[in-house]
């Protein structure tokens, strides 16, 4: 006779066990991670119920459950606005100016670091590079003016110095979106490579011994031992990246902005803050944003997916 199947109910409590034998085992490390749960639940979850006027003809005077329902009304006006379309493609196109130019510069800056080999210089550099992290778009948006200025620019004064003609760089439409995404290399770039040196730090230095016995160049080095060791960092940052892509930052566009760059510049946070707040339009706006949201979760599921698919560890 064969084996009898295990009972369920002891599968079950034998998993309960478990559970509870790691909450107990782990317990301060929970107790760390509660204000960030709570803080997640409070300001992410709880608003979600706020969605439901993008189904409404919402007045604040009458509220969420007296105001009118007028079902997908704003989505279909959503789609059928001619700005629809220079919306998508702008924001689009800035996000993937983003992943293609901005995403592998952390990587590759946290390889040159790990390089580095006197840790006072190492440190130094990791200072440097952190501090624009902390700057606020006001005062990036005032740099870039400083700089790039058609009439009292410095760098079209060097450019008037050398005997070339000054250019209109923050008028041009062509170099906009350049412009944001040179912006978000040199405020982001350095505080990027956080994760990616706690990762390299973790690589088994025996690795690096054995290769180095075998003859191996530091660049056969990063190249076989450090970037396969911090390949799934770099995954599931990327499919966290993607699943921004509907995303561009109100902060720094909105700075940047003007009317003579305002068909690249106009994007759907611009849009959202044109509409909702300036005209008060709130059912509409939250629409247009569940639309982000809805697109943001499809990129993250999809990547993850195809993550999975090569073999790789997805984020869930």
């Amino acid at each position: 006779m064969g084996a009898e199947p295990p009972d369920t109910t002891i599968l079950q409590q034998k998993r309960r066990v478990k559970i509870w034998l790691r909450l107990k085992q782990d317990k301060y490390l929970y107790l760390l991670g509660l204000p960030g749960f709570i803080a997640l639940i409070v300001f992410k979850f709880f608003p979600m119920y706020g969605i439901l006027i993008s189904f409404q003809d919402y007045s604040p005077f009458l509220g969420f459950m007296k105001s009118e329902w007028v079902g997908l009304e704003h989505f279909e006006r959503l789609f059928s606005d001619p700005d629809f379309p220079v919306l998508l493609r702008n924001t689009l196109a800035i996000n993937l100016m983003g992943l293609i130019f901005f995403f592998p510069i952390p990587i590759i800056l946290a390889l040159m670091l790990n390089e580095v080999k006197r840790e006072v210089f190492k440190r130094t550099i990791q200072s440097i590079v952190y501090l624009p992290h902390f700057l606020s778009w006001v005062i990036i948006a005032s740099l870039t003016f400083t700089f790039f200025a058609t009439g009292e620019g410095l760098i079209n004064k060097m450019l008037v110095q050398l005997g070339f003609s000054p250019m209109d760089w923050l008028t041009n439409p062509n170099y906009f979106w350049a412009m944001l995404t040179g912006q978000s290399i040199w405020k982001e770039a350095g505080w990027g490579t956080i994760l990616f040196l706690a990762a390299i730090a973790g690589v088994d230095p025996q690795l690096y011994e054995a290769a180095r016995m075998d003859g191996a160049s530091r660049f056969r080095q990063m190249w076989h031992i450090t970037l396969p060791a911090i390949r799934n960092v770099i995954i599931i940052l990327l499919i966290l990246r993607m699943g921004n892509m509907m995303d561009v930052g109100l902060e720094q566009v909105f700075l940047m902005q003007n009317s003579l760059v305002s068909e690249v510049s106009d994007v759907f946070d611009t849009y959202v803050y044109r509409v909702g707040i300036q005209q008060s339009e709130f059912s509409y706006s939250t629409a247009v944003g569940l639309f982000k949201s809805v697109v943001g979760l499809i990129l993250i599921l999809g990547s993850n997916w195809l993550a999975k698919k090569f073999g790789n560890e997805g984020f869930f």
